[in-house]
């Protein structure tokens, strides 16, 4: 790793550029919260200076609010934990009109994550933020059950997700539109190539992994719900090969999550085609972990010569 940079002094660390483009969209820097395990941003505003994120992606937003899972909605497994939190959210209306306006004080992009239950669920969503001032763009949870379907989740299959996002982007034409996929596909690429056909201008690669945890002394679930999410670094190997697989198949930006939480991940995810990733359960064992590795990562990419960290993207072979 080499850089063109010509200057008359000493570089050092602070000469290294970050900043990284999602399509239309420009950040900082590519560590972005993740959804779900952020609040609404509003809620880690006193322990993170969230101007300095890269940006961040709000809990999921419904067409009306949801109470969520049953307690305990977590617990820890090794390397990482499992999450029934159930998609609990104050709804899009009371998030336009009691939280957007408190995130338009900060100096940093937010994406609003958006789910549903059925396509008019998403199309309702994305209308009422459309009328809102505030937002960079929308991401888009097709890891849902269809229930007009039999319950089978949008990203299950190529033709729910394209449908879905055609949809979706036929309601989102203000801000750009990210699709977070689904894991459990057998093929990431037919799945990419799908949503992308429909007008995504971005993939989140990926969501959790369905998981259970038994409590052997009452022969029960350890969470509310029977099932759960798994997360955290033991799933990054995993995501590591779908986003380099989704690279190889679609043209658009690819934004990596899963198991982050050391600057070497954030490259590691980078080298093998993603454009930015997002840091998700870190954030429950430390809080200030994104702000944290914005510093980390530009040290890091000094110390390997590497001044522009978009030179970085792809390298894996």
């Amino acid at each position: 790793m080499s850089s063109s940079r010509v200057s008359n002094r000493t570089p050092s660390a602070a000469d290294v550029d970050l900043s990284v483009r999602v399509g239309t969209l420009q950040f900082r820097n590519p560590i972005l919260a993740a959804s779900g395990t952020f609040g609404y941003g509003i809620e880690f505003a006193h322990l993170v200076d969230l101007n300095k994120l890269g940006g961040f992606v709000t809990k999921g937003l419904s067409r009306e609010p949801i109470a969520g899972a049953p307690a305990p909605r977590l617990c820890e497994t090794p390397s990482g934990m499992i999450n029934a939190v159930g998609l609990q959210n104050v709804g899009v209306r009371i998030f336009v009109e009691q939280k957007l306006p408190v995130l338009r004080k900060f100096d940093v992009p937010v994406i609003a994550n958006v789910f549903g239950y059925c396509q008019e669920d998403y199309v309702e969503v994305l209308q009422a933020l459309e009328d809102a001032d505030g937002l960079a763009g929308y991401e888009l949870n097709i890891s849902c059950p269809n229930v007009k379907k039999g319950g089978l989740q949008f990203g299950a299959d190529p033709a729910m997700a394209a449908e879905v996002t055609r949809s979706a982007r036929k309601a989102a034409g203000k801000r750009p539109l990210w699709v977070k996929l689904s894991p459990l596909v057998a093929d990431i690429g037919l799945m990419a190539r799908a949503v992308e056909a429909e007008g995504a201008d971005a993939l989140t690669i990926a969501n959790t992994y369905p998981a259970l945890a038994v409590d052997i002394r009452t022969g029960k679930s350890r969470l509310g719900n029977q099932t759960g999410g798994l997360s955290g670094p033991a799933i990054r190997p995993v995501t590591l090969r779908l986003v380099w697989e989704a690279w190889k198949a679609v043209k658009i930006p690819i934004v990596g999550l899963g198991g982050i939480e050391t600057a070497t991940d954030v490259l590691e995810y980078i080298s093998v085609g993603a454009t930015c990733v997002q840091v998700g359960t870190a954030s429950f064992t430390d809080p200030k972990v994104s702000e944290r590795l914005c510093v980390e990562l530009r040290t890091l990419c000094f110390e390997h010569n590497l001044f522009t960290i978009s030179e970085l993207k792809g390298r894996f072979s």
